[in-house]
């Protein structure tokens, strides 16, 4: 019943935009991006102004969720569009990956559609403007709401327990990178905490590209230990209001060996991380696209192909964590029912981004829906009760 209502209202200029999907798939694929971001960015998408369903709602790190779908990082690199992303339904929007000075990442081509298996492959690497840009973005944003309050006698996002975050409504990730050249990642992460924190809702330590020399190497237990305490004492050094500094994430890769997800999770736990996302791109390719001649291409397996091993890796972190730490599930969402069984599976959050790439905004109020009418159907009254149901 809630998806029937839900959808049959989810508004003509959502289903308007399944027009132009045709359009942008016949473009080159980075160019095809830069035109979606630009056009996020001016305002060109559509808003979703209809509430979600109350089923979805739900609180994390003491923040309120409208909804508990996200975008994945590496759609808004550079910050450009958050405004314009949160505005189309989603629950949270994630930033970057963003390194300290402006890198142009790898050599183009760099991004290849294998469209019959609804997946990317991409080998960017970072492509960023640097940590001085997307502070500028963000600052600005984060002034203008502040004027936009102070001028308002309506209440603001966060008042009488609405959800909404530093962005507005809907909550912002900034997700922190290295730079290709550095020779001290962990004073790379800190630059990022000291410049952007302070406009995040949350952070990430991005310590899983497959695309940055060196840098899976950081998912160690000791050189993750080490990172991840240098990166809290940054943040925790700085000077915070009563709502605290920003919880802290690690996103780790999918292809790791079970004594790696048991030391990150030893890791997580003794260091108290507050969350983890998972997972990055795989470097693997399975069987299901082992006939298109794009998989040979070197890079980072993003989009349908991923669930099964993004999902696997992700039920094992909930058991090896005992469901204390909370899991962000990415990787292959392309539907309601899929983001439900990121969430049987321990992710209390769901990030999607190459189903975005190929459906557009119409997909998500769609899959909104589903996943409300999964919960329903099974008899839960929250994403919170479901968590983790497939879990021993």
């Amino acid at each position: 019943m809630i998806k029937a209502v839900f959808f049959f209202c989810s508004g003509w200029l959502f289903s308007a935009t399944k027009l132009v999907n045709p359009f942008f798939a016949l473009l080159d694929p980075e160019v095809a991006h830069r035109l979606a971001v630009s056009a996020a960015a001016r305002g060109w998408v559509p808003r979703e102004k209809r509430p979600d369903p109350s089923i979805l709602e739900l609180e994390v790190w003491g923040r309120k969720f409208s909804n508990p779908i996200g975008l994945a990082a590496g759609f808004d690199k550079n910050a450009e569009a958050v405004e314009g992303l949160l505005g189309l339904g989603y629950g949270f929007v994630e930033v970057g990956s963003v390194t300290p000075v402006p890198q142009e990442g790898n050599p183009k081509p760099r991004i290849f559609r294998l469209r019959e298996e609804r997946a990317i492959i991409n080998r960017c690497g970072f492509n960023s403007e640097g940590i001085q840009a997307v502070a500028k973005r963000l600052g600005a944003q984060h002034g203008k709401r502040k004027l936009d309050e102070s001028s308002s006698t309506s209440p603001t996002a966060n008042d009488g327990g609405k959800p909404g975050g530093k962005a507005g409504p809907g909550i912002l990730g900034v997700n922190l990178g290295k730079n290709k050249t550095s020779e001290d990642a962990a004073n790379d992460y800190v630059q990022g905490v000291h410049t952007l924190s302070q406009y995040a809702d949350y952070l990430v330590i991005n310590v899983s590209s497959p695309n940055t020399p060196g840098l899976r190497q950081l998912q160690g237990r000791k050189q993750l230990k080490d990172l991840v305490k240098k990166v809290q004492a940054a943040r925790d050094e700085m000077q915070w209001g009563d709502e605290g500094p920003p919880p802290l994430l690690v996103k780790i890769a999918p292809d790791l060996s079970k004594q790696d997800l048991e030391d990150i999770a030893a890791v997580a736990l003794a260091l108290q991380v507050d969350g983890l996302i998972i997972s990055n791109t795989t470097i693997s390719r399975p069987d299901s696209i082992s006939q298109n001649p794009l998989s040979q291409e070197v890079g980072g397996l993003s989009g349908k192909p991923l669930f099964d091993l993004s999902t696997s890796v992700l039920k094992e972190m909930y058991n090896l964590t005992r469901g204390k730490i909370p899991l962000i599930g990415c990787g292959g969402v392309g539907s309601g029912e899929e983001a439900y069984k990121k969430i049987r599976a321990g992710a209390t959050l769901v990030q999607l981004y190459t189903a975005f790439a190929y459906g557009g905004p119409a997909l998500i109020p769609r899959i909104k829906a589903e996943l409300a009418e999964c919960l329903e159907r099974d008899g839960y009254k929250s994403v919170h009760e479901a968590v983790g149901a497939d879990c021993i």
